[in-house]
Parts: C-alpha cells; structure tokens; sequence
C-alpha cells in the first residue's frame, strides 16, 4: 500500500466521528427546549428573553450552515468541519458557564455554528465513502438530527432533576471535544475542492434576509403578527430575498450558485424539504405540550416534563430503524421512492394523531409511525441532493436543503402553536378542538409533501449517480 492509502482510515471510523459530531449538535439543539422554564426562572428573565435562547440558535445555525458548507467545497471539508467543531464547543462551555440571559443568547449564537456539521458531514461522505456506501451513510447522517431531537427531549427531564440545566452543556461537551480530536486525527482531508472565494456582498445578502425571515416567525406570537416590527421584517425579507438570488445570479464567485438551485432535483427535494421541517418540528411542539396537559381537561394525561419525553421514544426508534432502509432504498431504486413513503407514512401519523389521542398506546404508535416517516425522508433527501449536484458543490447545496428545512421548522412549529393558543379558554388552558385542529394542519401540510414528492425526477440510483460522478 502507499503513504497515501496508509494515511486514509478505514471509511467505517470516519463515519462513527460524524455521527459523534452529529448527534452532539443535535442533542444541543433539543436539549433546551424540555428545560426552558427551568433556564428562564435560574436566570431571572422573560418569556420573550428566554425565547431568545432557541431563536439564536436557530438564527446563528441558519446563517452559518450555507457558507461553511461552500468553505468546505473551497479550502476542504476537514479542515471547515473541525474549525465549526471547535467554534461548537467553545460556544458549548460558554452556555455552560452562563449565569445571566446575556452571556446565555451569546453563547447560543457561538452554538449555532455547528448546524454546518451535517452538510460537511455529507460531502466527506460522498467523497471518502465507497461508491456503494455512499447512500447508507448520508441515510444514516441525516436520521441522526431526528434520533438526537428525539433523544434530547427523552433525556432533558432527567438531567435537569438530577442535576442542574448547566448539564444540558456540560454532557454533550464530551461529545464534541471527541469529535474534535478524532476528527484532526483519523478523518482524512478531501482532495475535492473548489478553488475561489466567497463575494461579501452575497454572504451579507444570504444572512440578511435569513435573519429578516425567520426573526418574524419566531417572535411573531409575542411581538403579534400584524406589529410593526413582525411586518417591517417580512418586508425586509421579501426586499432581499430576490435582491440576493438577481446578485448572486449574475455574481463570479457566488455563495450559492442559481444554476444549481434550478436544477428540478434540487427545488423539488428542498420544497419538500421545507414541508417535512414543518411536520417534524410542529410534532416537537405539539405532542409533548399535548400530554403535558392535566387530566382534568378531559384530554391531557397530566405528564411531567420526563414522562412526555418518553412519548418522543418511539418517534426515535422509528428514525433509526427507517434510516437504514431508505438507504437501502436509495442505492437499489434511487431516492424518490423513500421520499413518497416518508410522505404517506408522516401524513398518516398526524391524522391518526387527529382522529384517536385518547390512550397512551394511540399516542405512541403514531409516533412510531411518524418517525418511520420523518427517517425516510430526511434520510432520501439528502441522497436526492447529493445525487442532483456534483461534488464540488455537495457542501453548499445539502447546506441550503438544511436550512430550507429549519425554516420550515420555524413556520411548522409557530403556525401550530398559534392554531393552539387560539382556543385557550377562560382557565387559561387550550382545548382539545385546538390540538385536533394542529394535528390536522400538520397532515395536511405532508399531504402537500406527498404532491411535491412526486414532481421529484426519479433519476437513477444513489450508486449509479455517485459512480457516474466519481
């Protein structure tokens, strides 16, 4: 064997590091919200000033993700992905030591910086795997932000009773000093790059109107929808949005480049990107709050905090298991297929949800069967992306299909919560009309998924696609 070949550790540790990475971001993204309450009252503010502890997060992790992802593409994905690691876990300290909500939402915007894990993840997958693993990893990867959600509500419970909220940093730390580690040691650089360089004006525009957008939607429930601050950023948003595509259209070195978000097997995969975040993230919101309820509405099972979790278990379960499959699937008969199954399977759970919620049972097999729906899909599009873009642009583009699922996240889990809150009555509590209202706007918008789904080309194969690329 070569130097060369010596050096490049066997596909198999590389993937357990990106899976370490992945799951330690994932469990920092869900980790907090279980524990909200707990953080609001220790560090003596708001409802709003503790809602700034998700939005940054999210705000930081959509702004970040695309360009690092195009970094990667240009000066190499190991290098961009330990630098975001590092970022990660100074952040993580950072929220660990926080005594005030200030030093709190700072460090949640250093945090947010590892939301270009997953798309980096990808491209050192598609360029270090074996040609006929390629799908399975990236399968694989991309049901890890289900199963580390998932698990974060399990475990928040838990950790905040026998611990403090300062634990909820302070475990996944270890993760990610490991990865960091094992990442320098045993991940071998990618020799596919894209030399050029980044134009300002284009990274200013994207997070402009990134900030613009998902500010609004967040805050829109406190500040009020038809405020002059919620519709001055909407206008904002709807000003750069097509001011930043005509810029980088006509751009030489575009963050993202228009060409290949026209591609069909791109815009399709990220429509239905942008309904799946809606019915996964609206399922985080709904379902917990739901079973949180006392039994003395008639409806709610009077959970605590860790009990609701336990009802996201079969949802994580469903993830792990559906994972594999749709990689499986995606190497055999290509991607489509798992993206229309994770349609009807998602759709079919929220309507289940909708019909029966009476028993814990109901409860837990439709979501069961949601995370079935949530694993297939995430896991096809990925695959879908990687499959429509050639490599050099794999970071950038599974970028953008990441942050157009957050956003849908953000518009799923505000729009169902807003369904809610409208019915609460004089005891301050919300109805079951309410919830059953939620969880059938939440099918509804996966019935759209399914639509979309189908204008999805069919293509080949995940492995003919690669093979052909490579």
């Amino acid at each position: 064997m070569s130097s060369i070949d010596v050096d490049r550790q066997h596909y198999n540790v590389t993937f357990t590091l990106l899976a370490l990475a992945a799951v330690a971001y994932a469990l920092l993204q869900s980790l907090v919200a279980p524990a909200l309450l707990t953080i609001q009252h220790d560090l003596h503010t708001t409802t709003a000033g503790a809602a700034w502890i998700l939005s940054a997060y999210l705000l930081s992790a959509s702004v970040v993700t695309p360009i690092a992802g195009r970094l990667g593409d240009m000066f190499g994905k190991k290098l961009v992905l330990v630098a975001v690691l590092v970022v990660l876990a100074a952040g993580t300290v950072l929220a660990g030591l926080a005594t005030s909500i200030t030093v709190m939402i700072v460090a949640r915007v250093i945090q947010g910086a590892g939301g270009a894990i997953f798309p980096l993840a990808f491209a050192i997958i598609r360029d270090e795997f074996p040609r006929e693993r390629v799908p399975h990893g990236i399968a694989l990867i991309s049901a890890i932000l289900g199963i580390g959600g998932g698990l974060g509500i399990v475990l928040a419970g838990p950790i905040v009773a026998h611990f403090s909220y300062h634990w909820l940093f302070w475990f996944p730390l270890v993760a990610v000093v490991a990865a960091v580690v094992g990442t320098i040691f045993f991940v071998p650089e990618s020799p596919v790059r894209t030399p050029g360089r980044i134009e300002p004006i284009g990274a200013l525009l994207l997070s402009g109107w990134l900030v613009a957008l998902l500010i609004p939607v967040s805050e829109g429930e406190s500040w009020g929808w038809t405020s002059g601050k919620t519709l001055a950023l909407f206008a904002v948003a709807a000003v750069l949005i097509p001011v930043w595509i005509w810029y980088e259209s006509r751009s030489r070195a575009p963050v993202v480049d228009m060409r290949m978000m026209r591609l069909r097997g791109v815009w399709t995969t990220n429509l239905a990107a942008l309904v799946f975040g809606f019915g996964m993230y609206s399922s985080f919101i709904l379902v917990p709050e739901f079973v949180e309820l006392p039994s003395s509405t008639g409806f709610g099972f009077g959970a605590s905090v860790t009990k609701a979790g336990l009802f996201m278990v079969p949802a994580t379960i469903g993830m792990l298991l559906a994972g594999p499959v749709s990689g499986r699937l995606s190497t055999t008969v290509g991607s489509k297929l798992p993206l229309l199954l994770g349609s009807v399977c998602s759709c079919a759970a929220f309507v289940m949800l909708a019909a029966a919620h009476d028993a814990d049972w109901e409860i837990y097999t439709a979501m069961l069967v949601l995370g079935i729906g949530i694993g297939f899909a995430f896991a096809s599009m990925a695959n879908l992306i990687v499959e429509a873009v050639p490599s050099h642009q794999t970071g950038v583009a599974t970028g953008m299909n990441t942050i157009v699922r957050t956003i849908g996240g953000a518009i799923g889990s505000q729009v169902t919560a807003g369904i809610v809150t409208a019915t609460v009555v004089a005891n301050g509590l919300p109805t079951e009309n309410g919830f059953t209202i939620a969880f059938a706007a939440s099918a509804a918008a996966l019935a759209v998924g399914f639509v979309v789904a189908l204008a999805v080309p069919a293509g080949r194969s995940a492995t003919e696609s690669v093979a052909e690329a490579a």
